[in-house]
Parts: structure tokens; sequence; C-alpha cells
């Protein structure tokens, strides 16, 4: 994923170990003294620097992506999600006096969503309207918006702070790996023989 790579390793075949490892930690931000060419000084959100002061600031990251990871992979074998998840999801939800529907996990425009929000890096590093521009290429920056509050709305993704950031819930996880278990795994081999 870039310069950013989960591994996983089998340990004597009882844990599975994860770690995060990366080549250039520019790739994550951190809150630090910024020294501008005009000789003054500032505080705020910029990139890692590849120095020993980074070090506390990239471990907090990798961890945090560590964990984010594996909240992922333990939700890939869940069995069910329940009725009261399914209509959470399936509904339409009011926010405001603006309707936003719900999703279908049969639809090929929110299956392409769902295998979308599931890239790697999204789960390292979150995502921004523009990444996500990138991956639906044939919707609008108004439409994207739309579909970010939409997400938001049902509980499938959270905002980080006060950044234009956003991550995966662990509800998000859960329906978005059960969605996607359920087409490729079961769904789509039984039509298959039919």
């Amino acid at each position: 994923m870039g310069p950013v790579a989960i591994k996983m390793y089998d340990k004597f075949n009882l844990v599975l170990r994860i770690e995060t490892t990366v080549n250039n930690v520019s790739f994550f931000r951190q809150y630090r003294r910024v020294n501008h060419r005009d000789g003054s000084t500032s505080m705020k959100w910029a990139p890692m620097k590849k120095t020993l002061y980074s070090l506390a600031p990239l471990q907090e990251a990798l961890l945090s992506a560590n964990h984010r990871y594996l909240k992922f992979i333990s939700e890939i074998q869940t069995p069910e999600v329940g009725v009261e998840k399914l209509h959470r999801l399936a509904e339409t939800r009011v926010e405001n006096q603006h309707r936003y529907k719900g999703f279908n996990l049969f639809a090929e425009e929110d299956i392409f969503l769902f295998r979308s929000l599931l890239r790697g890096e999204f789960f390292i590093r979150g995502f921004t309207s523009k990444d996500l521009r990138q991956q639906l290429s044939h919707k609008n920056s108004g439409q994207i918006t739309r579909l970010l509050k939409r997400l938001r709305v049902h509980g499938l993704i959270k905002k980080v702070g006060r950044h234009y950031r956003y991550y995966l819930t662990d509800f998000g996880r859960q329906v978005i790996a059960m969605a996607l278990k359920l087409r490729e795994i079961v769904v789509i081999p039984e039509l298959a023989q039919a």
C-alpha cells in the first residue's frame, strides 16, 4: 500500500502476528513545529520527518493501524449481524429533514462502493473526499459529499476530529465484510450452479 505495508505471520500455528512497516514516514502526519522560509515557526499538522523525535508519534500511528486492521479481519468471520443491524443499514434514514436511502447488499453500485472502502491504505490512514472521488471517478464532488453524508448517517464511517478524514466504524467494517462475503462466497457460486 505505497510506502506502508502490513505483514502477517502465523507464529507456531498458534498466534497471528501483525506488523505495520513503513519506508517513507512522510506518509503519516504529526502535529509538530514547522520552520517556514521567512524564519518563523508555527505548530501545525505536517508530514513526519525521519528523525528520532518522530519515533513516538510514528509508533502510535503504526500501532493504531495494527489495531484497525485487527478489528477489520476479526469481522470477516462474523456469522451474523442481526435483524436490527440489517434494518439500520437498509432502511431510509432522515436527518435534518433530508432523506438518505439505505444500502442494498446486492446492488452493483453499493458493492463497488464497499470494495472501494476496503482498500488497505484507507484502514491505515483513513480516506478523504478526494480519495473516494479517485475511486469513484464516475461521480462528481457534490455526489461524493452526499455519499459521505449518507455513509455517516447510516453509521458506516466516522469523521476524525476536525479533519476531513474518515474511517470505517466497527459497524461499517462488519457490514462491508459480511456483504462481500455473502455475495462472493454464497450467492454467486449458488447462482452459477443453478
